[in-house]
């Protein structure tokens, strides 16, 4: 619009001119989604459908306003569209900006992205109840697509996208699907998958030729034999483009002449081996390992847990979600406990995070610090994040292996470095020490019994906000040796590699085991002062 120079990568070319009703793209970190291609797709929309209605999906309002929207609109003003100019977010627009309406206006504005032409788009979130309900769609996108509950999303959405054809019936973008994501590593997450088999890669590549028919038409002296020629391959195209279903895996190497090979090394250096593969070279991940939790299942024991009437109050003010605490979250009661427990080694150090709600054992949030970061900083973390926490209490479930020990820390043992730093943050605290730690195959037997629902407290996970315990607990193998059944814990003293990360072995597992042990064998409703405490 301004007439600013835009770059776009060999593949972002391909999909932009290829022009597909059902776009199904899966690409790498940094490949430029927002950019390359979500920008550039809404301004096509709200231009050959004016006054039309679209819709983003997000699996939660969290995810919509911290990472979709923000990279979305940060393209969009790249490419000279201003917000509160040009489009407005979340309310009504003032009659003095002179916008058109939309052919079907909204009953409400708090989830609308209102455009000058009359165009909208709905922000539905998956975790706000309702919020497809009764929308008549002309398109819809979805960004981070492998979050997406695909039930949710055929039962409440897409039956959304079926606009009355008059207004846009010859628009080959009319009821189009713009699915976007990187490499999905669950069965559940991988639901778009089924779009490859879908596609008609004849018809893709004859959409392909007829535009670079049309180029070279272009490019000879404009005659009426020629307009007409043009024209007709225009219609042509856009029957074509109507009925087409495109689907693509890129790697962000697509991308090498922005990112530069800098990146993609620091990213082979800094992430562990399972996400790199996935969320930057983009393989398809075959096999997961079975071990200790082998119970574990994405679909019965995570869940999402976020607090939207806190973050509908922010009005799409992303500078306040820069730094996310307790507030964003849904699942913590600000006036129970928090139940903690924590394992110490000398470059990684894990802190678990659990409330009871009922007979589950809810694990709202883990934390973690590697290397110069010790034990009295991870607790600096907990607290940071907590700090609008009412009641201010923690019990600290602790065995054997927090006493006596420094090789984490300076001369105190762990648990008094602990305490001692909770004290400091003006938390008060409990402690139940939970004697010698279980023998492997006793955890092994009570974890899977309770993750099976047979007994204890039934475990669940916020899976937001424990990406890499999960990670870690899905990859956790077990070995049977000379002294029998038992994790296979052997890598936890080796060097960290850039195949091998910390955050990625067994240590958060253990403080997880030690947080389940402790709040089922251990009960403990609330918590007193640290010097009146009592050490069973």
């Amino acid at each position: 619009m301004n007439g600013k120079q835009l770059y776009f990568n060999d593949a972002q070319l391909e999909a932009m001119f290829t022009g597909a009703n059902t776009e199904v793209i899966v690409a790498g970190r940094r490949f430029g989604k927002s950019h390359g291609i979500m920008a550039p797709r809404i301004l096509r929309n709200i231009h050959a459908m004016p006054r039309s209605a679209g819709a983003f999906v997000a699996a939660t309002f969290q995810q919509a306003l911290t990472r979709t929207l923000p990279a979305t609109f940060a393209a969009l003003r790249e490419m000279g569209w201003i917000r509160d100019v040009h489009y407005v977010v979340g309310h009504r627009p003032p009659k003095k900006l002179g916008f058109a309406e939309p052919i079907i206006k909204p009953v409400r504005y708090d989830y609308v992205i209102s455009w000058y032409n009359g165009s909208i788009q709905h922000i539905i979130s998956q975790d706000v109840a309702g919020s497809s309900n009764s929308l008549t769609l002309d398109y819809i996108f979805i960004d981070e697509a492998k979050f997406i509950n695909h039930e949710k999303l055929k039962d409440e959405t897409l039956p959304a996208n079926g606009a009355i054809l008059k207004y846009f019936g010859n628009c080959p973008y009319h009821h189009g699907l713009l699915v976007l994501s990187d490499m999905p590593t669950t069965k559940k997450g991988s639901w778009f998958f089924r779009y490859r088999e879908l596609m008609d890669i004849e018809l893709i590549e004859t959409i392909q030729a007829l535009v670079y028919e049309i180029w070279k038409l272009q490019q000879k002296s404009e005659t009426e034999y020629y307009s007409n020629l043009i024209s007709e391959y225009k219609k042509t195209l856009a029957g074509f483009r109507s009925i087409a279903i495109y689907y693509r895996e890129w790697s962000s190497i697509e991308n090498i002449q922005i990112l530069g090979e800098k990146y993609i090394r620091q990213m082979k250096r800094d992430l562990s081996p399972l996400v790199f593969q996935t969320s930057i070279l983009c393989r398809r991940i075959t096999r997961l390992l079975d071990g200790f939790y082998p119970a574990l299942s994405e679909d019965i024991h995570t869940y999402t847990a976020f607090n939207n009437e806190y973050l509908q109050s922010l009005g799409y003010d992303f500078s306040k979600t820069d730094k996310p605490d307790c507030r964003q979250d849904g699942d913590m009661d600000a006036n129970k406990p928090v139940c903690v427990a924590f394992d110490y080694n000398a470059n990684i150090n894990w802190l678990v995070t659990a409330q009871q709600q009922g007979n589950k054992m809810k694990v709202i949030k883990s934390f973690y610090v590697k290397y110069e970061r010790k034990l009295r900083e991870l607790v600096d973390d907990f607290c940071s994040y907590y700090k609008y926490h009412r009641t201010r209490e923690v019990i600290y479930y602790y065995d054997n292996t927090a006493l006596g020990s420094n090789y984490a820390v300076s001369n105190e043992d762990f648990a008094s470095v602990i305490c001692s730093q909770f004290v400091k943050n003006d938390w008060r605290i409990t402690r139940m020490h939970t004697g010698n730690p279980l023998k492997h195959r006793e955890k092994y037997i009570m974890i899977d019994q309770a993750l099976k629902g047979q007994k204890y407290l039934f475990p669940q996970f916020n899976k937001n906000n424990n990406e890499a315990l999960l990670m870690a607990m899905g990859h956790t193998e077990v070995v049977v040796n000379s002294s029998g059944f038992s994790k296979n814990k052997s890598g936890e003293k080796l060097a960290e590699s850039e195949e091998d990360r910390l955050e990625y072995r067994t240590d958060g597992t253990d403080a997880f085991d030690t947080l389940f042990i402790g709040m089922n064998l251990f009960p403990c409703k609330s918590a007193g002062s640290f010097m009146e405490a009592t050490i069973n």
